[in-house]
């Protein structure tokens, strides 16, 4: 796996030693049981898996690189590199600006560009249409293109897809940049559908079996399928491709549905006529994190904290993993831990923050269980487990608890 060159600030020595001890012991990432930290007053169950993905670290490697070679030039993002606010105003303040806000929404009008300007490609990638307009400006775009392979490996799942005349049903959000990015890139090859979850998967079976009209299709999708798509004709076979960031359950779950549909529909036919299998383009970092996440269900603690930026889809779905069985605080950062008695944290379901009194269980040792979002920096997850320790006395080193973890290796 390559090593990236990006800023030190985003990085943890502490942090970097547990990945690292746990990597010589696990090389081949079969054991997703996490590191126990025991301090004592506190013992913290870090998953086995968190923080900066390849695709994040290559996108932050391209963007710190682009201001520092181009001193002279004007620095854009077509809109949010990764979904976390650090990185984020980090990059703002190294002068690159925002042409879109997540969205779309246009920030900055085009006609203010010109082809002596960098745009760079955030690590979610972008549209076609978008690739387009800013050609049609004259301004480069490969160079500086961060699209995560991983996303770039579903695009070419959809066009395999397409050449296959098959149908795309897109398993995300879709209104989140990747999604959007993705369906531009499926449509332009094959009829694609978005459904955001197996309720959706499910409406759109009533109109893959014809039990439901055209029209009442165009009205449950608006938004949300390809141009000229007919439900009567487009559902003689189908693949599911999903945004990375996804539940690779759910998206599992979507997928072996469909293809009992298809089956249904085609009164058990051969499913490979009718249902192709693309469960290989699920991103391995997604995967790997969520693994490490059940892992962490594993373990008896008495809350869960989980750390990245609030509009990150990835960090959410971990933060829906840990409330399967704790109480769990998702923070963006330390900042929101505001005393041992009151803590701030996000309520991804209505997306409000919720401020909570006495969160700190008197128990010894109290157990935490504790991840963080495929953007979210080491470095801020290391100041969560300092924030943490500071509200109690007695508690030991850090260098003694990575010395005894490494004779445990």
């Amino acid at each position: 796996m390559k090593n990236f060159d990006i800023p030190s600030f985003y990085k943890s020595s502490f942090i970097g030693k547990i990945k690292e001890l746990r990597k010589i012991s696990d090389p081949r990432k079969k054991d997703f049981t996490p590191t126990v930290l025991d301090f004592g007053a506190i013992q913290f169950f870090v998953a086995r898996h968190f923080g900066f993905c390849f695709g994040v670290e290559n996108a932050i490697e391209i963007s710190y690189r682009t201001v520092e070679e181009n001193p002279e030039k004007r620095v854009f993002l077509l809109s949010e590199m990764i979904h976390n606010p650090i990185v984020n105003d980090d990059l703002m303040k190294k002068g690159i600006r925002f042409l879109m806000n997540t969205e779309g929404e246009q920030i900055i009008p085009w006609d203010k560009l010109t082809s002596k300007d960098i745009v760079l490609i955030p690590a979610f990638g972008t549209t076609i249409e978008l690739e387009n307009r800013l050609k049609e400006i004259g301004i480069q775009i490969e160079q500086y293109d961060t699209t995560c392979p991983f996303v770039k490996k579903v695009w070419n799942m959809s066009k395999k897809l397409g050449d296959n005349k098959s149908t795309v049903v897109i398993h995300g959000k879709h209104i989140h940049e990747e999604t959007r990015a993705t369906f531009s890139h499926s449509e332009s090859h094959a009829p694609s559908v978005v459904v955001k979850d197996l309720a959706e998967a499910k409406s759109l079976s009533e109109f893959a079996l014809g039990q439901k009209s055209k029209e009442e299709f165009y009205i449950a999708f608006k938004g949300k399928h390809s141009k000229g798509f007919d439900p009567e004709i487009h559902f003689e076979k189908v693949g599911v491709v999903n945004q990375t960031t996804m539940l690779a359950s759910d998206t599992h779950e979507i997928a072996e549905f469909l293809k009992g549909i298809m089956e249904q529909k085609f009164d058990n036919t051969s499913s490979e006529n009718h249902f192709v299998d693309t469960r290989d383009t699920l991103c391995y970092a997604t995967n790997d994190n969520q693994e490490a996440t059940y892992g962490l269900l594993e373990q008896s603690a008495d809350f869960a904290l989980v750390v990245g930026g609030y509009n990150s889809s990835n960090t959410s779905h971990l933060a829906e993993l840990c409330e399967r069985k704790f109480q769990t605080y998702y923070i963006s950062s330390s900042n929101e831990i505001k005393s041992e008695n009151e803590i701030e944290h996000f309520n991804f379901h209505n997306h409000k923050i919720v401020n909570s009194k006495n969160w700190l269980k008197s128990e010894s040792p109290l157990k935490i269980i504790l991840t963080s979002g495929a953007s979210c920096p080491d470095s801020e997850v290391d100041k969560v487990i300092d924030k943490i320790l500071s509200f109690f006395d007695n508690v030991r080193d850090k260098e003694e608890v990575i010395s005894e973890l490494a004779k445990a290796k």
